[in-house]
């Protein structure tokens, strides 16, 4: 981030120290399973484990803004994609996932309450969503292209960040499960320090695994019971320092073998039930780096 530019929002990379972060309280009314696609979460502990999860990311430094829930809007409480945050502002989505359509309207409500600038919002046919896109630093950012990111999307995104001399390099995604379910980009891959990654490697597009080897960012390989229970979706707070959630054992032995600090939340029902981890949760809307 250029503080030059604006030193109260912005982020440069998906690593760098979590200053402020945005979550929305999840909503206990709606269906869940039959619009969501979520397997049948209990409500109430939905409550406890998202509150339990802020309450986490406050004691680690972040300054956590919660913002109201939306009843209907199951998936709302994955504040990670509805909008893109860049160096530059906000940019506002347009979601493929028919139940998921009004979130970004509701995200610009928030965004406009806390004073965050908007850099843009997508068009038809443009659509996207946030988990598709990897900051690796604050010039190079990495797109899935997949059911819910359509190449028109890929496209008005990299028109935004033209002007600011950002780099897009997109990735097609492969058909896994097809189109009702969900594959991002961060569903294989977790940036956790400048140099190290979480990746799921057999849904891992080739030329993605090529790219990170020629910037010399080696990883840990995610199994795929794992990266079902958010394994592979990991919330880096500053290198080296991550939230995981609970119930991923083998990679988070690797992790702390390594040297990575780790921090678990119990996310059965907010998290593994609805097919999001804890970078899915999370809005950020500055971080502030470092990094050489």
């Amino acid at each position: 981030m250029t503080t030059s530019q604006n030193p109260q929002w912005g982020t440069p990379d998906m690593v760098s120290q979590l200053e402020r972060v945005l979550v929305r309280t999840p909503t206990t009314v709606g269906k869940f399973v039959q619009e969501g696609f979520w397997r049948q979460p209990d409500t109430a502990a939905l409550l406890i484990e998202h509150k339990s999860f802020t309450e986490l990311l406050e004691s680690l430094g972040c300054t956590v803004d919660v913002a109201p829930p939306v009843d209907g809007l199951v998936d709302a409480v994955y504040m990670h994609d509805p909008m893109i945050m860049t160096p530059h502002g906000a940019i506002l989505l347009r979601m493929a996932k028919p139940i998921r359509s009004p979130e970004p309207a509701e995200f610009r409500k928030d965004l406009e309450g806390l004073g965050v600038p908007i850099l843009g919002q997508l068009t038809d046919p443009a659509f996207a969503d946030g988990g598709d896109k990897v900051w690796l630093d604050a010039k190079t950012l990495l797109i899935g292209h997949g059911y819910r990111t359509n190449q028109a999307g890929i496209d008005q995104v990299r028109a935004l960040l033209a002007p600011h001399g950002v780099d897009v390099f997109s990735f097609d995604l492969p058909h896994y499960e097809g189109p009702s379910a969900v594959l991002h980009l961060m569903s294989v891959l977790s940036p956790i320090a400048h140099d190290k990654a979480v990746v799921y490697e057999p849904l891992a597009p080739v030329r993605l695994l090529q790219f990170l080897e020629s910037r010399n960012i080696s990883w840990f390989s995610v199994s795929e019971k794992e990266m079902l229970t958010q394994g592979s979706n990991i919330l880096t707070i500053r290198p080296n320092v991550v939230v995981l959630a609970a119930g991923n054992p083998v990679i988070e032995a690797q992790l702390r073998a390594a040297g990575v600090e780790v921090h678990l939340f119990n996310g059965d029902n907010v998290a593994v039930k609805g097919d999001g981890g804890p970078t899915c949760l999370t809005a950020p809307l500055l971080r502030v780096s470092n990094h050489g």
